[in-house]
């Protein structure tokens, strides 16, 4: 079975969002495309309670950017973004929600960040991605979305070691890129692991 995993494209994320990511909309039309090419589309959502840690505003004299302690685990200060229930955290309008099978919240704890569709950052806990994927059959899946050297890298790393099959669709990628070649070394980071990255 081929699966669509869809990384992130929420509001938030795109132009105007409080954790934008430039050209993020422009995946939209090709995630639309993808989704009518695979058995399953199964979708990720940052959903972050309003006072979860990765915050800068949670933080005494934090900025964004700041690296900071959460749970144990080194972690970058955001801003607010993905406060679940809101507009930010919902999907891009443009998108065919309709064509989506299912969805996975993730970041939900307010103690620790969750870049990985399947597992918080400290592998403590798991998503039930994994899960969902056994009980539909998935063996291959296809990632995609946002961002190329965040949440998309973290999820193609945990999809591999729990051995699926991993290709990563560029043109419907795009990273964060906080530190020039950030994304360079994510795509390097997800091929030597054992993912095929196309465009």
């Amino acid at each position: 079975m081929n699966v669509l995993l869809l990384i992130d494209l929420q509001n938030d994320f795109m132009p105007g969002g409080s954790l934008a990511v430039s050209d993020a909309d422009e995946v939209i039309p090709i995630a639309n495309a993808m989704m009518k090419r695979v058995d399953l589309v199964v979708a990720t959502q940052d959903w972050h309670p309003a006072n979860h840690g990765s915050f800068a505003s949670q933080h005494a004299d934090c900025k964004v950017g700041d690296l900071i302690e959460l749970a144990g685990l080194p972690q970058i200060a955001w801003p607010d973004h993905c406060i679940e229930s809101t507009m930010g955290a919902s999907f891009h309008p443009a998108l065919n929600v309709d064509d989506i099978h299912h969805i996975i919240h993730k970041g939900t704890d307010p103690k620790i960040d969750s870049y990985s569709g399947f597992f918080d950052n400290g592998r403590r806990a798991a998503t039930g991605l994994h899960h969902y994927l056994q009980t539909q059959g998935a063996i291959h899946l296809h990632v995609m979305g946002i961002a190329s050297d965040y949440c998309v890298k973290f999820t193609v790393l945990d999809a591999l070691s729990l051995g699926y099959q991993v290709t990563v669709d560029l043109d419907g990628c795009r990273g964060v890129e906080l530190t020039p070649g950030d994304i360079d070394l994510a795509v390097q980071e997800m091929s030597k692991a054992g993912a095929s990255v196309q465009t």
